[in-house]
């Protein structure tokens, strides 16, 4: 009727506004969800997305739950983040809101010490891992039980290095815990999935093309279709998330498939924070942003799992790695978007930023999706883009 108000619209707290949670803001955005995101950060790229921003730390609970209960927020999300897919699973079942998994999943999901025991009580594939007091094998990797983007990691390469390997994952880890794990040696790979009903449903493999020593691990691409043995790894990370006992939702599963056979090194229970999701809907027509919202909304999920055609015949993220310095201006970012096959080409960072050397994930400064002909044919068009942008630094700020 004329004059009523108008409808309310569903409110959605998001857990982080940084450059792992970009897709799906935009996607909450075009939903016409009333968005309200938190980060510590106050330039946080994302908030130029959000309703409402909230200049809170995603790891102060006590903060965030306030903030939810103050909105009457209808559902919060956790993309792109490890450790606060555990705050939202709790604030969630305090303030009785839909979430995918419960607090009990989540806990496991974002431990490593807890996955590693959960996936040898159920026989999933795993890196071996040396117990307090054992003497390891070497070459070997150290890292924070609690942490993700390859803080605090390190590969020890003989028994003089281990001491100082463990002193910085304990440093890193928000609790003090650390694993020692064998390192796998073979070509590494990423499971996106959504589970329904317990059903696991793969999207996407996608190959994950690593920097070199010293950034060990840290992602510079990922590609589609893998160029790997994509059954093998879906076959592994179906076990691993059903380990985990996620029966609902988004999971982004890392697996290395070895000589003898996939190791899963780790599963989160969200989006990937790679621009997995946007990725995933390039190449299959997916939209897996738009699932998340649904999952976080407590909605029900539509038949677009079913029957999607693959839009393009490859698909990938490229990363952009600035020089080490205080950035001054960012340029070639249109004539970047221009070139063949260029979905966006996106820059993390604002102007007297400083950036350091290639170390983890958050040192990188920016992305490019783009699709081709084939995995090859993205990868070349993605890295031609590239090219184009400029990172213009002050090597020697004042």
């Amino acid at each position: 009727m004329a004059g009523d108000p108008p409808a309310r619209r569903p409110r959605l707290l998001v857990l982080g506004a940084g450059p792992a949670q970009l897709g799906l803001l935009e996607a909450a955005r075009r939903r016409g969800l009333h968005v309200i995101a938190a980060d510590r950060d106050p330039q946080a790229i994302g908030f130029a997305h959000a309703d409402e921003r909230a200049v809170i730390s995603i790891d102060d609970e006590p903060a965030l739950e306030r903030l939810a209960r103050a909105r009457e927020v209808d559902g919060l999300v956790s993309p792109g983040a490890d450790w606060s897919v555990g705050v939202a699973a709790r604030i969630a079942e305090r303030v009785g809101l839909p979430h995918p998994i419960d607090a009990a999943t989540a806990s496991l999901a974002t431990s490593k010490a807890r996955q590693r025991q959960q996936f040898g009580l159920m026989g999933v594939p795993q890196p071996r891992v040396f117990a307090d007091g054992e003497a390891p094998t070497y070459p070997c990797v150290v890292k924070p039980i609690d942490q993700q983007g390859q803080r605090g990691l390190s590969v020890v390469h003989a028994p003089r290095e281990l001491d100082a390997a463990v002193a910085a994952s304990v440093a890193a880890s928000r609790g003090g815990g650390y694993v020692i794990e064998e390192l796998v040696d073979g070509p590494e790979v990423t499971v996106n999935a959504v589970s329904v009903n317990g059903d696991f449903v793969p999207l996407a493999v996608t190959d994950r093309l690593t920097a070199d020593p010293p950034a060990h691990g840290v992602a510079l691409a990922h590609a589609w279709p893998s160029g790997a043995d994509a059954d093998d790894a879906v076959v592994a990370a179906r076990a691993a998330v059903a380990a985990l006992g996620v029966i609902e939702g988004p999971s982004y599963t890392q697996i290395r498939l070895a000589l003898d056979g996939p190791r899963v090194m780790e599963v989160a229970a969200r989006l990937g924070g790679g621009h997995d999701a946007e990725l995933v809907e390039a190449a299959t027509g997916v939209p897996l942003n738009d699932l998340a919202l649904d999952f976080a909304l407590g909605r029900p999920i539509g038949p677009t799992l079913s029957g999607s055609e693959p839009r393009a015949e490859g698909a990938c993220v490229v990363f952009l790695v600035a020089p080490v310095g205080e950035l001054s201006s960012v340029t070639g970012v249109e004539e970047a978007e221009a070139t063949e096959g260029v979905v966006w080409v996106r820059a993390y960072r604002r102007r007297g930023w400083l950036f350091g050397p290639l170390l983890r994930g958050a040192d990188r400064a920016g992305a490019i999706l783009a699709v081709g002909a084939s995995r090859d044919d993205a990868l070349e068009r993605a890295r031609r883009a590239a090219q184009a942008v400029r990172f213009e630094v002050d090597a020697d700020p004042a």
